[in-house]
């Protein structure tokens, strides 16, 4: 990507939990267990430490670079390493261990920066890591960036035998120009293998070029492939899924609007760089142009282990005086923001090689501790049933960390239902997940709604994500909270990321917008 681009404690306080006292602590006098008014927090998460959506407090996660480690028995998540402050030789290259997409093990830096305001690496940008077994070395391709030199972006490579100690090879490097792409924008080099041979993409200026090597070290230029019209596409992953092959890349400019990460399928490779040919036709046969996610989930590249193959993105930190201010600065004509907290999902592929997201297998054994949930008020609820304009059920206040799980089932297929967070009985503005019947063909959309008195209604920077209409209206709907990071599954195969602040010892509800809507299986816990 260029660089130079831009807990639940507790629905019931009371209840046994991984929360202390302490963690409603500061106010003494506050009836936090049987009050449900509007909390504002003096805090601020964005300089905290996340686990689930790993952030390491220093710093914050930039255009992940995930691999599976043979070797290890591990995936190793690499990431350029983002500062409030950074000095004029940024974005080192740091990672993370984990082996379920849920729990991480900080591995610190591990290439760093140049040292030199003329090297070419004085900035380092995205790329890839590969194991090469003839060799017994590490590999992580990436790119140096330098606006001083001839060519702004370049390819480079360091090397490591035990991924501790890296070589850089400063005599090695692709450049642009040399195969007839651009030297401003070369970047992004991802690689992957078919049939003994490897092969390298590379993004340049609208378009992909790519390399072929039989040993990960001499590579020899094949040619390049359009990108999307005029649309800059970065952060490319090719992969094999069963019998289809996979472009996963996030579209960036100049259209803000469908800043996401998308894909397109092929059953070749060569089939894959022919869809960009004609993206209109060529997009998979899903009607959303193969979106993944919401545009707070960006730079999505994926790594698998033999049975399950994930995807690693970045969900953007907000800025803003207050949490309305933060909640809302989300870019209607581009992202203000660049990095955030790493969010993974799991990669569902359907029976006509379609994909979309789902709920990583761990989680919910992550937030294992059962928390109390009463109904603090409520307009239109009755036994489990929402019905009438206004309705909504309104549940006791959320922790840091939580999972909260129910099932809806509509009345009909226009009806539609809502989440809300950061909300009180004197709330004037709150948010909300809107699960919306705006589309034909039956599709819903979720939307992101600044909701209340105040409210401003769609919040249109953010954008929504599309899915089919569930044939017998069930929703079974899976959401976890890490500080501000939220990610909302439905029926376990579309997911949909978003940041919230304000969640924090606020209550939350769950609303119908004049049709027939039941709740039911309601869980809510916490770690």
């Amino acid at each position: 990507m260029n660089i130079f681009c831009m807990g639940l404690v507790c629905c019931g306080i009371a209840a046994t939990t991984a929360c202390s006292d302490d963690d409603f602590a500061g106010d003494a006098q506050k009836d936090w267990a049987g009050t449900a008014t509007t909390f504002t927090s003096v805090n601020d998460d964005t300089e905290e430490a996340f686990s689930t959506y790993y952030k390491h407090y220093l710093g914050r996660i930039g255009d992940p670079m995930p691999f599976y480690d043979k070797k290890a028995g591990n995936f190793k998540v690499l990431y350029l390493q983002d500062y409030n402050n950074n000095s004029e030789f940024f974005h080192p290259i740091w990672a993370v261990a984990t082996t379920d997409g849920c729990n991480y093990e900080s591995l610190g830096e591990i290439l760093p920066a140049g040292t030199n305001i003329d090297q070419q690496d004085a900035a380092l940008g995205t790329g890839c890591c590969v194991y090469n077994e003839q060799d017994q070395l590490y590999y992580i391709y990436y790119t140096g960036e330098n606006a001083r030199c001839t060519n702004r972006q370049v390819v480079m490579r360091a090397t490591s035998p035990d991924f501790k100690n890296w070589t850089k090879d400063r005599e090695w490097r692709l450049n642009g120009p040399d195969y007839g792409f651009s030297g401003v924008d070369f970047r992004d080099p991802q690689i992957f293998e078919d049939g003994g041979v490897y092969y390298m993409v590379i993004t340049s200026k609208n378009r992909f070029a790519y390399f072929k090597s039989s040993n990960l070290k001499d590579w020899t230029c094949e040619g390049g492939f359009n990108m999307v019209w005029d649309r800059m596409c970065e952060c490319p992953d090719v992969f094999k899924m069963g019998s289809w092959w996979y472009l996963v890349y996030s579209e960036a400019f100049p259209t803000s609007w469908s800043r996401k990460v998308k894909y397109m399928m092929a059953d070749s490779f060569e089939g894959l760089r022919n869809c960009f040919n004609d993206p209109g036709a060529n997009w998979p046969k899903d009607d959303k142009e193969g979106v993944l996610d919401s545009r707070a989930f960006y730079a999505g590249k994926t790594a698998s282990d033999g049975q399950h193959r994930y995807i690693w993105g970045w969900c953007p930190y907000r800025t803003g005086t207050t949490y309305h201010d933060k909640n809302l600065s989300v870019g209607a004509n581009g992202e203000p923001n660049w990095s955030g907290a790493l969010v993974c999902h799991k990669l569902v592929q359907h029976e006509n090689g379609t994909l979309t997201v789902g709920e990583v297998p761990a989680m919910a054994a992550k937030y294992a501790t059962p928390v109390d949930c009463k109904v603090m008020a409520s307009n239109g609820y009755s036994d489990g049933r929402l019905s009438g304009d206004g309705a909504y059920v309104l549940y006791n206040r959320l922790g840091n960390h939580n999972h909260i799980s129910f099932t809806v089932t509509t009345g009909g297929d226009g009806d539609k239902f809502g989440v809300s967070f950061c909300r009180g009985t004197d709330a004037t503005k709150y948010y909300t997940m809107v699960v919306n019947p705006e589309w034909e063909n039956g599709r819903r959309k979720v939307n992101f709604e600044q909701e209340g008195p105040e409210g401003k209604g769609f919040v249109e920077g953010i954008d929504g994500y599309i899915f089919p209409r569930p044939a017998d209206n069930v929703y079974n709907v899976s959401i976890y909270t890490d500080n501000s990071v939220v990610t909302m599954y439905i029926n376990g195969i579309y997911g949909y990321t978003q940041r919230i602040y304000g969640i924090y010892k606020n209550c939350w509800s769950i609303n119908g917008y004049g049709g027939d809507i039941r709740i039911s299986n309601l869980k809510v816990s916490a770690y």
